[in-house]
């Protein structure tokens, strides 16, 4: 069963995420984390960077990989996620960035690009970490309804609506891309630990879904369930149509002490 926590605000959900990469890094000095990118996640890195200035830990020696990429765009684009990957993550956090990978997007090496990527994340022994979001049509990264439950990292095509909702970080929906990168549900899977956080109304039918659905490709989300150790952390409104919401407060309120996030 996934692990279901309800958080009063998206700040606390960012702590408490926060202080778990905290403390695996304190176990772990050059763990390997999953970074997703968009407005959710930045709950997380927030924190995180907080904790740095403060001297509470030390992430240089950090692993990382981005979720997925545009396919098409130049990593000097402001949009591109390699430049959102360093100017929200690599930078606030103090992490090297030659530890930290972002699919490649270019056009003339894009038929092994995906390949590739799988290779540097075997090399580095997994990801001990992965931080994901979860869109209004249910996708996780850039996997798209219909997305082999097996797949690795792979070139996908955007449907309307995940153009639409990311159309706000370009302009308009014509500027952004129709194609991506994007590490796939299988490589998702084989993480250690999978955190999904959700705010807001707009997704409490796909966490509701993705949660106590059927695991179904039309679902991509729904994966979560198949995982070894997956939680989500969801605000009062996204967790608005959870039926089995009273279960999940009870769980995790009665939590053992050495039973970490």
């Amino acid at each position: 069963m996934v692990e279901v926590v309800l958080v009063e605000s998206p700040r606390e959900a960012g702590q408490l995420v926060a202080r778990s990469i905290i403390d695996l890094v304190a176990a772990k000095p050059d763990a390997v984390l999953g970074f997703a990118t968009g407005t959710t996640p930045l709950v997380i890195y927030n924190e995180l960077a907080a904790a740095v200035k403060r001297g509470e830990c030390d992430l240089s020696r950090v692993r990382g990989f981005a979720l997925d990429e545009y396919v098409g765009l130049s990593e000097a684009h402001p949009e591109s996620y390699h430049s959102v990957i360093e100017r929200d993550v690599i930078g606030p956090l103090g992490l090297d960035p030659n530890l930290v990978h972002v699919p490649n997007g270019a056009l003339d090496s894009i038929q092994h690009a995906g390949q590739d990527f799988e290779d540097a994340i075997i090399a580095a022994g997994g990801i001990d970490l992965q931080i994901l979001g979860i869109g209004t049509v249910g996708h996780l990264g850039f996997n798209e309804p219909g997305s082999s439950l097996s797949s690795l990292t792979r070139v996908k095509t955007l449907t309307h609506q995940t153009r639409q909702d990311n159309a706000r970080f370009f302009g308009t929906i014509d500027e952004v891309p129709m194609h991506s990168i994007t590490q796939g549900l299988g490589t998702i899977l084989r993480s250690e630990h999978a955190v999904m956080l959700a705010f807001g109304e707009s997704k409490a039918k796909a966490v509701q879904r993705a949660v106590e659905g059927g695991v179904s490709a039309s679902l991509p989300a729904s994966i979560l369930q198949l995982h070894r150790h997956a939680t989500v952390l969801v605000d009062a409104e996204a967790a608005s149509r959870l039926e089995n919401l009273t279960y999940y407060q009870r769980a995790w309120e009665q939590k053992m002490v050495w039973q970490r996030l």
